[in-house]
């Protein structure tokens, strides 16, 4: 709990944060990779180079100094830093470097306006948010029974192109020994050591159910925007991994776990590679209860973009009670049945009690949030709809 001093002090930051914050942030990461280089291993250097990551850590701070007296806004916020930060390692020796770093980039950022007063109430708060973030973690670990960075290798026993970006790769352990459990909708890091020396990590959601001591991971390949530049770990294993060859992976990870265990309808919707986890959650419920209502609609921008299509149509086969509906941004005409053009329309979907099945989000931050507005004004109500992201949450959700 926040002292009564401190109080002010953060609840002063707030329109500072939305000023500054990204300045602060850029100054940070600037100033603690040139002291601890080493730590490029951890953080997403793609994100860095395309600024998302900064963004994300400015939008994480304004959140937690708009929210930090609003503890249930912050939990599924704090839930999900600690599973990404627990697929990358990260550890409690880390988080004094951080915490040290962001102090000095406020200062650095605000001048004289970072009074002692300000820098001590914010050196309490990240404390405290350090303190509860290295809890959780410590659990995470625990449950896993695995030190922070542990990785094992795994071996590639198949590599499929399903989409013409996206390529699926089935792995399972070196030695044969049992794999650790996972529930659909988690994903795993892999680690991939680059031509430039440069060792990083990247997650892949798990992207087949459960069983025969394997798991499935979808990369697609990421190219160049106008802004961004191209993916460095998902070109790499496009261009480079083959059957035989052996990948460093992590325990599974992830709080966005949709119902594939109940009884009730379930809607997944998804876009683009957001596919992944929902093929995982699709194909547990085909083998677990094909008798179950399920409504399962994506888009893309194409057939030829469309992951996983034999995953859909194997599930069609087995489940009398799904219905699919597709949806392409161009070339629907020449799709038959259940393709729609144009993007998602909740309104396009079939009708389902509004109020009697969880609905599962997971594609690109646009398309969740159209969904997400769409699907409360139909009379969803907003506890029922869950949500993953992929790449750094710029918080939205939280003001």
């Amino acid at each position: 709990m926040l002292s009564q001093e401190a109080r002010p002090y953060i609840e002063a930051s707030v329109p500072v944060l939305r000023e500054h914050g990204l300045t602060i942030t850029r100054t940070f990461y600037r100033n603690m990779f040139a002291e601890h280089p080493e730590l490029t291993n951890l953080f997403n250097m793609g994100n860095q180079a395309s600024g998302a990551q900064q963004q994300s850590l400015a939008s994480a701070v304004f959140a937690y100094a708009a929210n930090f007296d609003n503890p249930e806004a912050l939990a599924p916020v704090v839930s999900r830093i600690v599973h990404k930060h627990a697929s990358v390692g990260i550890a409690a020796k880390h988080y004094p470097i951080v915490g040290r770093h962001l102090l000095g980039s406020i200062q650095q950022t605000l001048g004289e306006a970072a009074t002692p007063e300000l820098l001590s109430a914010w050196e309490e708060a990240y404390g405290e948010l350090a303190d509860a973030l290295i809890a959780e973690e410590k659990k995470l670990y625990q449950a896993s029974k695995m030190e922070p960075g542990y990785t094992r290798d795994m071996r590639v026993l198949e590599v499929k192109d399903q989409s013409r970006e996206v390529r699926s790769y089935v792995l399972t352990s070196v030695d044969g020994s049992r794999l650790r459990p996972f529930v659909p909708g988690q994903y795993v890091s892999v680690a991939v050591v680059l031509p430039n020396g440069l060792r990083q990590l990247r997650q892949y959601s798990l992207s087949d159910a459960p069983g025969n001591n394997q798991i499935r991971i979808s990369v697609k390949r990421e190219a160049a925007g106008e802004e961004t530049p191209a993916g460095m770990v998902s070109n790499w294993i496009h261009d480079n991994l083959k059957v035989g060859d052996i990948l460093p992976v992590t325990p599974p990870f992830g709080d966005f776990t949709p119902d594939t265990e109940g009884a009730e309808p379930v809607v997944l919707l998804s876009a683009g590679v957001g596919i992944t986890p929902m093929i995982s959650a699709l194909n547990r419920i085909a083998s677990l209860n094909p008798e179950r209502e399920v409504i399962f609609a994506h888009a893309a921008r194409s057939a030829e973009f469309h992951a996983h299509r034999d995953d859909v149509a194997a599930a069609q086969a087995l489940m009398p009670n799904l219905k699919v509906v597709t949806f392409y941004e161009s070339g629907a005409q020449d799709q038959g049945e259940g393709v729609k053009s144009g993007r998602m329309e909740v309104a396009e979907l079939p009708e389902w009690q509004r109020d009697g099945a969880n609905v599962y989000l997971c594609g690109p931050i646009q398309f969740m949030q159209a969904q997400w507005r769409a699907l409360v004004a139909q009379g969803v109500p907003p506890v029922r709809i869950y949500r993953e992201v992929f790449g750094p949450d710029l918080l939205e959700d939280l003001s």
